[in-house]
């Protein structure tokens, strides 16, 4: 087995949970989502067999998402969830009941961090903390958080976007939106039923915004074959979609991100601020990858802006990187603890 205990870094995301497990790297990466049978409650999958159902279900059979921006929605199903992909990584032997580091937005009240530690701790765990992601972010970015220099994280997951300004540890100014990769999602499908009198799903939304969509209109020219549900005759029908169409289509959301961005920056203390401009703006997360989401900030803010390297798995190794902090404060109150 994995000699006395073995410490696992969850990232319980909105669209995906990735597990981290220490001296092995990330283990698991499945989404966020369980399919359950309405008439009787059962679950029936869970992780990446549940998403293939989403869409694609006869009557009785529900594809849930427990979490909802960033938060949990429904506790029972969240901590099946979680039960399930702990039990993926540990194997059902409970000898050894793990120590879980799981991260949560920096925007959730105390209920909200409660409930996930309570959720985790049915699922098994022998201990939990808690870490606000936009510090694991910046761990998992490789940022070097622990000195008395600022460093800016933007972290766009697909229910909320974590913004922090990192000094010392802790996190200086901060402000977590309730827009992120899913909201860029039902942007896109509120358009094309409001454009074009057309129903289209979540997963063909989510294709076009990874293959054409864009922060703003001029950062890429292409365009996509689309099928959908004509609103008016209840027939399928095809539609060519572009980068303009798409990028106008998120324009509000993204818009709100980059203002609080700003707002954010205008808050930070000028020392901060200073150092900031020398290292620049780091974004994580799968919704960062929007094409040309790092240009427009760059733009706007004139701070030099980039993607991390691994954008959507930088949660999940800053929460496996604190773990090594958690092993030498276990128990202690620690710099990672929430502050509110």
């Amino acid at each position: 087995m994995f000699g006395m205990s073995m410490d696992i870094g969850i990232d319980l995301g909105t669209a995906n949970v990735l597990i981290y497990v220490k001296n092995k790297g990330i283990v698991l990466r499945e989404p966020s989502v369980v399919a359950v049978d309405k008439d009787t409650n059962q679950v029936l999958a869970i992780g990446e067999e549940a998403r293939r159902m989403i869409g694609r279900t006869p009557g009785n059979i529900v594809a849930i998402r427990p979490l909802k921006e960033g938060v949990i929605a429904d506790y029972d199903i969240t901590e099946s969830m979680l039960r399930h992909f702990i039990e993926k990584v540990v194997g059902h032997s409970f000898v050894f009941r793990p120590r879980i580091m799981i991260c949560i937005p920096s925007g959730c009240t105390m209920v909200e961090q409660r409930a996930v530690q309570e959720a985790a701790e049915q699922a098994g765990a022998r201990h939990t903390q808690l870490i606000e992601e936009p510090l694991a972010a910046a761990l998992g970015a490789g940022l070097d958080i622990v000195e008395p220099c600022g460093s800016m994280v933007v972290d766009i997951g697909g229910g909320t976007t974590d913004i922090a300004v990192i000094s010392l540890g802790g996190i200086v100014t901060s402000a977590s939106l309730r827009i992120a990769g899913d909201k860029f999602d039902a942007d896109i499908i509120a358009y094309v039923k409001r454009e074009f009198n057309m129903m289209i799903g979540e997963r063909t939304a989510e294709d076009i915004k990874m293959n054409i969509g864009a922060a703003f209109a001029e950062a890429r020219k292409e365009e996509m074959d689309i099928r959908g549900r004509d609103m008016l005759t209840g027939l399928p029908k095809n539609l060519t979609i572009t980068t303009a169409q798409a990028a106008e289509a998120m324009n509000q959301s993204v818009t709100r991100i980059v203002e609080q961005v700003k707002k954010v920056l205008e808050e930070t203390p000028p020392e901060l601020s200073a150092d900031i401009m020398d290292r620049g703006i780091i974004l994580t997360g799968g919704g960062a990858m929007l094409y040309g989401l790092d240009e427009l900030i760059r733009r706007e803010t004139e701070i030099p802006t980039a993607l991390a390297d691994d954008p959507l798995s930088c949660v999940a190794l800053g929460c496996g990187k604190a773990l090594d902090t958690f092993a030498k404060f276990d128990g202690k109150a620690t710099n990672l603890k929430m502050r509110h």
